[in-house]
């Protein structure tokens, strides 16, 4: 808001007093709106929510007082100015003592009116921008609480993107193995937005039955099915204001994903046995761990569907393409599971770190985050060991790097497998100290061995 476009309500009984001040204010660069007695006063302030009141303090049914009371209510911000005459000039003062903006006394000059309108105007900037800078804090303070861990380049590349779609209202697709994080992330780009003051809705689409998963999404009139003994607001309207993450959307059946598109399409839901659409102001975040081209192929998902919802793709790398974050995110784990304990953070030893670095983990960052609680209770002291680490995790055994004759010309790449896994034998199958022998950081050692072992399947 700026002090040339703030907008000014002027609340007095007399028609001719309203002429007069609407166009002194009007000419003085603000948009003014005018409304004779009190009771209409109110209505159009509260319709209307001007930036400034502008109110004579003696009117009959509706006071300037009754005013001021109305507009602490509805906008603590907004300065409220009284016009009194000598007579009620007490009550002024005593308004203004009870948060009015200022009081000015009949009659006045123009200029002087002008000018408290001014201050009032400016006054009401500054709030806003002070209002705004506060909210701007908290939420980049909220935003780093929630920021995903992690370094890896293809990580970064994601978070990257999440950042900058955030600002925005675009609907985002999120896509990645179970348990990579998308929720995550999700709560991280909700945080990073305009509606983080609003709520955040998050719904696992497979974990319901279908007529079930409609009316939470939706909602239902009275008597539309069996047990429906009354109204029931959906998800879509409980989340207007804020995001609604749908998590698993590709396991939602074609008469879901019909009322999905017309939520996206047309910003409007319809419950279950309703005729009656109901707006929703909600940004949707969908996920999925399934190849939706192949689904739209097979006939299971809505090729419109997908486009509306295929606006901004975030591709969340599976854990074993980022093993570098697994020290960030075991440490992460271990401390959160400390505190929720009530006991010092514990951390993994050198051998029990080598096997959750050469883990695949299939489950991605949610597998982690459970091994290591269940190594973590296992652990009597602040040192996490091998064997405390669940059987499947430590018992991994790869295939190996080199066949036992090699040939008769090898490759550079041959060669450099072949001496990798001498040094690794050498080294009793330590990967930390392979790697410091072979003078290569550990995860540039741990990005060759995978890559070893999927190309020999």
């Amino acid at each position: 808001m700026t002090q040339q476009r703030a907008s000014i309500l002027i609340i007095d009984d007399e028609a001719g007093i309203l002429d007069t001040l609407s166009i002194l204010l009007k000419n003085s660069g603000f948009d003014v709106e005018t409304a004779q007695g009190g009771r209409v006063g109110l209505e159009t302030m509260r319709s209307s929510a001007p930036d400034i009141v502008l109110t004579d303090i003696r009117m009959p049914q509706v006071s300037g007082i009754d005013i001021l009371e109305a507009a602490r209510g509805l906008d603590p911000e907004m300065p409220v100015i009284l016009m009194t005459a000598q007579a009620s000039l007490q009550s002024a003062i005593q308004a203004v003592n009870q948060g009015g903006f200022y009081y000015i006394q009949k009659p006045f000059a123009n200029d002087d009116l002008v000018a408290i309108c001014r201050r009032a105007a400016e006054y009401r900037a500054l709030r806003s921008e002070n209002k705004h800078l506060k909210r701007e804090i908290q939420r980049r303070e909220r935003s780093r609480a929630v920021k995903p861990l992690g370094k890896a380049r293809s990580f970064l590349e994601v978070l990257n993107l999440a950042e900058q779609v955030a600002p925005t209202d675009s609907t985002v697709l999120i896509l990645g193995q179970s348990g990579t994080g998308k929720e995550v992330i999700a709560r991280y780009i909700h945080e990073l937005s305009e509606r983080s003051d609003g709520p955040f809705f998050s719904i696992n689409c497979g974990a319901l039955p279908e007529s079930l998963l409609e009316s939470e999404l939706f909602g239902h009139v009275k008597g539309s099915f069996t047990g429906a003994v009354r109204d029931k607001q959906g998800m879509f309207m409980a989340a207007r204001g804020g995001t609604f993450f749908l998590d698993e959307i590709a396991e939602t059946q074609p008469s879901t994903q019909v009322k999905l598109l017309r939520v996206l399409q047309e910003r409007e839901a319809l419950p279950v046995g309703g005729t009656e659409a109901i707006p929703v102001d909600v940004r949707v975040i969908a996920a999925t761990n399934r190849d939706l081209d192949e689904e739209i192929r097979r006939g299971t998902f809505r090729p419109d569907l997908y486009y509306r919802l295929n606006v901004i793709a975030l591709h969340l790398p599976p854990l074993r393409d980022r093993r570098e974050d697994v020290p960030i995110l075991a440490e992460a784990f271990l401390k959160r599971i400390a505190e929720a304990r009530g006991e010092p953070p514990k951390r993994l030893d050198r051998d029990a770190l080598d096997i959750v670095l050469s883990y695949d983990w299939p489950g991605n960052v949610r597998e982690l985050e459970n091994a290591l609680e269940h190594a973590a209770i296992l652990s009597a002291d602040t040192e996490i060991r091998a064997v405390q680490l669940p059987a499947r995790v430590r018992e991994r055994k790869g295939a190996p790097l080199v066949g036992e004759k090699p040939p008769d010309n090898p490759t550079l790449e041959v060669i450099e497998r072949a001496y990798i896994t001498w040094v690794l034998a050498a080294e009793g199958g330590n990967k930390t100290r392979a790697a410091e022998v072979l003078g290569i950081d550990p995860s540039t050692l741990y990005r060759k061995l995978s890559r070893y072992e999927s190309e020999q399947g």
